[in-house]
């Protein structure tokens, strides 16, 4: 019989509901986490902790750790599962800790790029979306997780805006339960999510980020600083006022914290997701008083839209037109229709023997490798992965991305800028743009599978028509295979193909 879940069970009555982020930071003693939880077990409506993992970039106390001290003290821990610096065997065996540990709520996301030598970029394995889809076949086999994700709707360009709600759907798709946003405070924008969904008939729940603001994160916020977090030029003056209150801006805080709870209650959020104070006395006067101005809701979104001047709204304004393809893309694209070598055929047929020929040849396959990476690199970016979806991505290589996405932008992006090097544009705007372009939008909704590792400088050509690698249509690392040992209560077997897909990018 499967135990209780007070996440789940409240997203089946549909009860508004809370849950806090605890963010066990390395600078933190866990003894202290271990007491705020026990605190925070006295706060009506507060059902779960979410438990961080590489919060900001930073390092912290290992999350499955945490959330088994946290779950001891009565308080229902969703423990953040992120891709930082982990292949799929690192995530198996936190899920595996989590699963014998009855800890079933999950929060599955890319994570933040960690902070300090950005010479040694960290391993990127998966995204979330892929994490998601590895989590949810985890279930089929008999491991109850319970999913949430990430969305951020506070994106303030087209192309930011629209890959945000597109990757959500991605994300829903492949098993996310509910959402959760990140962190902004524009009532138009919380709005807009909902109705994008309603439009779609996706019934998916979605939680509020909640964040208590005081002058310094404010400030920091404003700079997108960590990314994924903006606070408008208005709020920033506004709580600097607030600041010199004698309070330092307590109480004005609180206040907005719980019109922000009321108005996510009207608009038909699920829950707050609280973070930025874990004090039970806070949070419970913050419900209260959430609960006290419910009514007004509509007139307190009103006063509550500290959005971008002048930044892109889904329903507002008419997308921009789009800008020309591009030589390339036309280009591979006409080329790709007029040698279709994706479906089986005579051609394909021919350049398979060619391809099984070159192989069985290891000097020639060198050779092969060298001269598509020489090709490849100055038009592209190739860094010789081996596993190629180019064509699946408008011809822009996800390996340029610094942290490998494959199903869309993270959640980090600030006005189409990259979250790691912020004078660079997001790659995945090129994306957006080109598929616009050629009134293909739909297909960026098509699922990419992890990369397999182990083909790392080897040629995609090769492994394309070998079908060694991974692509849409072709998962080269399901989860299904191995069903059967997983059901029995053990991963061994998987485990030992997933060390050697390992191999090679060591």
């Amino acid at each position: 019989m499967q135990s209780p879940n007070p996440i789940r069970e409240a997203l089946a009555a549909g009860r508004f509901f809370y849950m806090v982020e605890l963010v066990p930071s390395a600078k933190q003693p866990e003894a202290k986490v271990f007491e705020a939880a026990s605190e925070l077990t006295k706060v009506p409506g507060l059902v779960a902790a979410s438990v961080t993992s590489y919060a900001g970039g930073s390092v912290g106390h290992d999350p499955v750790r945490i959330s088994a001290g946290v779950n001891a003290r009565g308080m229902t821990p969703n423990v953040h599962i992120t891709c930082v610096n982990k292949d799929r065997l690192d995530i198996l065996r936190s899920l595996e800790d989590l699963y014998a540990l009855g800890i079933e709520n999950v929060f599955a996301i890319s994570g933040d790029y960690p902070l300090g030598d950005k010479a040694n970029p960290p391993l990127w394995a998966m995204d979330s979306v892929q994490l998601i889809e590895m989590i949810s076949e985890l279930r089929s086999a008999g491991m109850p997780f319970h999913i949430s994700c990430a969305v951020s709707p506070f994106k303030y360009t087209e192309a930011d805006c629209v890959y945000q709600y597109i990757k959500l759907e991605k994300k829903i798709k492949a098993g996310a339960d509910f959402a959760i946003t990140q962190l902004g405070y524009d009532s138009k924008k919380m709005r807009e999510l909902k109705r994008y969904l309603a439009e779609r008939d996706i019934k998916t729940p979605i939680m509020g980020n909640v964040y208590l603001l005081p002058k310094g994160a404010a400030e920091k916020f404003a700079k997108a600083e960590p990314p994924g977090c903006w606070v408008s030029p208005e709020l920033l003056e506004r709580v600097r006022e607030e600041a010199k209150a004698e309070d330092k801006g307590m109480a004005a805080r609180l206040e907005r914290a719980a019109r922000m709870v009321a108005v996510q209650r009207g608009l038909g959020y699920a829950g707050s997701y609280f973070g930025g104070d874990h004090n039970p006395d806070r949070l419970k006067w913050i419900i209260q008083r959430s609960e006290e101005i419910a009514d007004q809701w509509e007139s307190i979104a009103e006063e509550m839209e500290w959005g971008k001047k002048g930044g892109f709204y889904f329903f507002e304004q008419q997308p921009a037109p789009p800008k020309p393809r591009g030589f390339v893309a036309n280009s591979m694209d006409a080329m790709g229709r007029s040698f279709n070598v994706k479906r089986e055929g005579p051609l394909r047929g021919i350049l398979k023997g060619v391809m099984n020929w070159v192989d069985s040849k290891p000097g020639l396959a060198h050779t092969m490798e060298r001269i598509e990476y020489a090709v490849k690199s100055p038009m592209f970016g190739c860094q010789a992965c081996g596993n190629c979806v180019l064509s699946d991505m408008e011809y822009v290589c996800p390996m340029t991305c610094p942290k490998n996405m494959r199903n869309g932008p993270c959640g980090g992006t600030f006005m189409s800028q990259c979250e790691v090097i912020p004078e660079k544009p997001c790659i995945w705007v090129d994306v957006y743009e080109r598929a616009k372009a050629a009134n293909e939008l739909d297909y960026l909704r098509e699922y990419i599978p992890p990369r397999l590792l182990s083909l790392k400088g080897t040629s995609s050509w090769i492994n394309f028509f070998l079908d060694r690698d991974s692509r849409p249509g072709h998962d080269r690392n399901p989860i299904a295979s191995d069903l059967v040992q997983i059901q029995k209560g053990s991963t061994a077997a998987y485990e030992e193909v997933l060390v050697e897909q390992k191999k090679g990018s060591e």
